[in-house]
């Protein structure tokens, strides 16, 4: 089943991807030795689990986008070879996005599946970040210099970020 997406929705699908890359690289670039494996509990993942997930998960969306609904758990222990794992499967899913390929399952199941199980991830990161002591700034990410097609680790610098929370009673 072929679908064919307005390019208002490629567009839009490419800023979600982007806004999932800035967020990852805010919460992986810089961790602290021994973050790969630090544990929060029995019952939990360790972060490279996640992140391993999180690759499989563009790999999951790199496939439904083409038209292929398959599931892979492909991912390893090796922190390294997932961060470049995760960043390079959304450069292929934004690659796919800027082309005029068909979609293979909709927009929206992308969105649904995939792209929202990982930006879940990234917070789920963040947290354990916290907790292993290297907590992550927050931002004002509606002020992110975010760019369509910029997806890797690399990103533009914090533009607003603060100490405390933003949603405490003042």
């Amino acid at each position: 089943m072929e679908t064919m997406v307005p390019d208002t929705t490629r567009a839009l699908l490419r800023h979600i991807v982007a806004t999932l890359a800035y967020r990852a690289a805010k919460v992986l670039r810089d961790a602290p030795p021994g973050f790969a494996e630090f544990s929060n509990g029995t019952k939990t993942r360790v972060p490279v689990e996640i992140l391993a997930h999180m690759a499989d998960l563009m790999g999951w969306a790199v496939r439904a986008a083409q038209g292929e609904y398959l599931w892979r758990a492909d991912g390893s222990r090796d922190w390294d070879v997932e961060l470049r794992r995760f960043f390079d499967g959304l450069a292929q899913l934004d690659r796919f996005l800027a082309s005029d390929a068909p979609f293979g399952h909709s927009p929206e199941m992308l969105i649904q599946g995939p792209l929202a199980d990982a930006f879940t991830h990234v917070g789920q990161l963040a947290i354990l970040r916290g907790a292993a002591g290297a907590p992550v700034r927050p931002e004002s990410y509606a002020r992110a210099e975010i760019v369509a097609g910029r997806v890797g680790l690399e990103q533009a610098p914090p533009g607003r970020e603060f100490d405390g929370d933003a949603s405490a009673r003042q």
